[in-house]
């Protein structure tokens, strides 16, 4: 009897140690805009890095990201997530071997693409367009800030202006930084400059801004406010690519690797991050490949634009690596897979599953 009851007192105290390593672990989403999954696995296209149409300094770029083979082309190309997240982590979605994932949606372009991440329910219903209207639906964002520990330790910030109407940013709570807007608060003086920049150095676009701008008001806010719940996303390669400006697509690709690189460098010295963070990676859509000019643009008529990818490192995650096994996953279990790490309740009318990782 005295030996039962420890066992079942041992067993307790067990549950209550995992229950509270779970409320200890943070989650930082991240997506690159529009980032085929090619060159996520195989590099530099050989069929558009010498296209004269689409590069307009063929020497350089091929020196830069140019090799001979798929792996060494995509550690060129991407140096931290193969020769480090590789090793620590998984990469899923190369397709050449076995392993996909593809969005529920069919809309195959942004805002349904992000509200699907986000939701772990495709809308084609209400959600058709890339219009700023406010999302009907709830995000993992505004789910884990209605609750008592997530409230107050989340955060959005985002290349695209259309951010704050996905997260719906009045009805939910959740602060997003997105577009052109500046950050506001009690400012440090890194953001106190960084706002003066972002007013003098245009962006290309009309509706998104330079990445630089979206990673650097991500850090600041992490290092002063510690959410527990981050979405950063990325936004130049997708629009670089509508321009057809294949080289500026690979060199922003290049540099949001070492973007994210910062991030998990930052959390690994940070003491509230380090050893008790998640980082999951994915995007919002694909891009075609046939006909070739198809690479710049996505939506339901493309090709392929439905083909996605995901990635996840950091506490707890299986190092399975490049995953080369026969695999199906979709963009919609990533909200539910959030909130099983964030030991949320997972909501009946969430579509997706958790993945396990």
């Amino acid at each position: 009897m005295k030996n039962r009851i420890l066992f079942l007192m041992i067993a307790v105290v067990a549950m209550l140690r995992a229950n509270a390593q779970n409320r200890d672990t943070k989650v930082i989403l991240i997506t690159l805009d529009g980032f085929r999954w090619q060159e996520l696995f195989s590099g530099a296209d050989s069929l558009l890095i010498g296209n004269k149409d689409y590069v307009h300094d063929e020497e350089m770029l091929k020196e830069a990201f140019w090799r001979e083979t798929a792996e060494e082309r995509r550690e060129a190309l991407l140096p931290f997530f193969w020769s480090q997240v590789e090793e620590m982590g998984q990469i899923h979605g190369n397709r050449n071997k076995g392993s996909k994932v593809d969005l529920t949606n069919n809309m195959w372009f942004s805002y349904p693409g992000y509200n699907e991440i986000l939701t772990g329910t495709a809308d084609d219903k209400n959600i058709r367009s890339n219009d700023k209207v406010p999302n009907p639906n709830t995000t993992i964002l505004e789910r884990y800030n209605n609750i008592p520990e997530g409230k107050g330790k989340v955060a959005a910030f985002g290349s695209w202006d259309v951010f704050p109407f996905i997260v719906n940013e009045e009805r939910s709570g959740v602060p997003v930084n997105a577009g052109f807007e500046p950050a506001t608060g009690n400012l440090n003086e890194r953001e106190k400059f960084l706002n003066q920049l972002q007013q003098r150095i245009p962006s290309p676009w009309g509706t998104v801004r330079l990445d630089a701008f979206t990673h650097h008001y991500a850090l600041e806010h992490m290092k002063k406010e510690h959410p527990k719940l981050i979405f950063i996303s990325y936004g130049e390669t997708d629009d670089f690519a509508h321009d057809g400006d294949y080289q500026a697509y690979l060199k922003s690709a290049h540099n949001t690797d070492g973007l994210i690189k910062e991030v998990w460098e930052f959390t690994q010295q940070d003491d509230f991050y380090k050893g008790q963070t998640v980082f999951l990676i994915t995007t919002d859509h694909g891009r075609g490949t046939e006909p070739l000019d198809t690479w710049r643009s996505h939506g339901s008529d493309i090709k392929g634009a439905g083909s996605v990818w995901m990635v996840a490192f950091g506490k707890g995650i299986d190092p399975m690596g490049e995953v080369k096994d026969k695999e199906q996953l979709h963009s919609n279990q990533i909200a539910p897979t959030v909130m099983e790490i964030l030991d949320m309740p997972i909501s009946k009318e969430i579509e997706g599953k958790p993945m396990k990782l």
